[in-house]
């Protein structure tokens, strides 16, 4: 079974958790005897993701533009690698890379699968060109779609107001890789960032208002009163936020006790995970977050607004869902910290949850009979 998967862009640096699902289960796909292909802009590729590819055919292509993904590609080529393929997996929203792939799926009479990883929703910046897309191609590659996928049945209803019926929508969660680095040392991570033994808080994740960090930033000034050992660090690129968060920081006096790493690369930010007594994910809105599985692995419990779509952290006790405001995140952050003895037992449960349910060991399976039904191939 050929697979050609299709995403703006491949290094998380820039694609984030879109760009990791679309890496990670190619690869998982390729390892279980599926043939995987990949369409997508060369930009932000660092080096090590680029010898990560070696095992895919690839088609990487510049961009017009660092912000829009405009593909500067021959439409022969893109042709060529969509006829080989049997299914072809668009990944995201708003994508003028998806759009090509699409219409040309479409022409070619080939299957195409459709997931937009929670961004069908008209959300932040750029509303009116959003909102041309749509009008111009966008409603069409959702609906003619062979089938749509959801990451949480949460995001089931986005694709209602697409108009596709439950029929054609399958639930497929994100996953996770879950070999760790042989070399995983939060020692090594707290000694980076001038940490002792306080209470480490970690944010994961582009430093963009749809994440919701300047909420964090609120709330863990109202903890520190309650907490001033208590350290914050928010690990990420930076996507339009960056500044007014330094400024928010500085305003509130928390200079000494938040600090900015940048984009961190995989056994960095695995140390990280580790070394830290708690994530925290404030999203105003996301589908089912990846970071969160990736803290599962390492055993690091989780506090999460009721906005990610994952609300079976809370049900197995692996960690607390609140509200997406900054009131609910204070009074989850001052709950958790104040019973800090038990929060290495939620961070168990949330690894036995992540490594029963969501790892793309177990995912692959489920993968495979999806596209075998829609191709009438053999599954591998």
């Amino acid at each position: 079974m050929n697979i050609l998967f299709v995403c703006d862009a491949i290094d998380p640096s820039l694609g984030g958790g879109t760009a990791e699902r679309t890496f990670q289960m190619a690869q998982a796909l390729q390892r279980a005897g599926a043939q995987c292909a990949l369409f997508a802009t060369n930009v932000g590729l660092s080096e090590r993701r680029r010898h990560e590819l070696d095992t895919l055919e690839t088609l990487l292509v510049p961009s017009l533009s660092r912000r829009f993904f405009l593909p500067k590609v021959s439409p022969a080529r893109l042709a060529a690698l969509v006829r080989k393929a049997d299914v072809v997996q668009i990944t995201g929203h708003w994508s003028w890379l998806g759009a090509l792939a699409g219409i040309l799926a479409m022409l070619q009479g080939k299957p195409y699968v459709y997931c937009p990883a929670g961004s069908l929703r008209i959300f932040g910046r750029s509303a009116l060109i959003k909102r041309f897309y749509n009008l111009l191609i966008g409603r069409r590659l959702v609906r003619n779609a062979a089938c749509c996928i959801t990451t949480t049945e949460q995001e089931r209803e986005q694709f209602h107001a697409y108009g596709v019926p439950d029929a054609r929508i399958a639930l497929l969660p994100n996953g996770v890789d879950d070999r760790l680095p042989d070399d995983l040392d939060p020692l090594r991570a707290r000694q980076r960032y001038g940490l002792g033994d306080e209470p480490l808080l970690l944010f994961l994740g582009r430093l963009s208002p749809i994440k919701g960090p300047d909420l964090l930033i609120e709330a863990f000034a109202e903890v520190r009163s309650r907490h001033p050992r208590a350290r914050l660090l928010l690990a990420g690129p930076d996507s339009g936020q960056g500044e007014a968060l330094r400024r928010q920081v500085q305003q509130l006096g928390l200079n000494a006790a938040v600090g900015f790493t940048g984009h961190l690369e995989w056994h960095e930010k695995c140390d990280l995970l580790a070394a830290a007594d708690l994530l925290v994910i404030p999203s105003r809105h996301e589908v089912m977050s990846l970071v969160v599985l990736e803290a599962g692995l390492v055993g690091t419990p989780a506090l999460l607004t009721d906005q990610c779509g994952f609300d079976e952290v809370e049900q197995v006790g692996g960690g607390r869902v609140v509200a997406a405001n900054a009131a609910a995140l204070a009074r989850g952050l001052n709950d958790m910290l104040d019973t800090a003895a038990a929060l290495p037992a939620c961070g168990a449960r949330l690894q036995r949850l992540v490594l029963d349910c969501y790892t793309w060991k177990s995912l692959t399976r489920r993968c495979l009979e999806l596209y075998a039904q829609l191709t009438g191939k053999p599954v591998p």
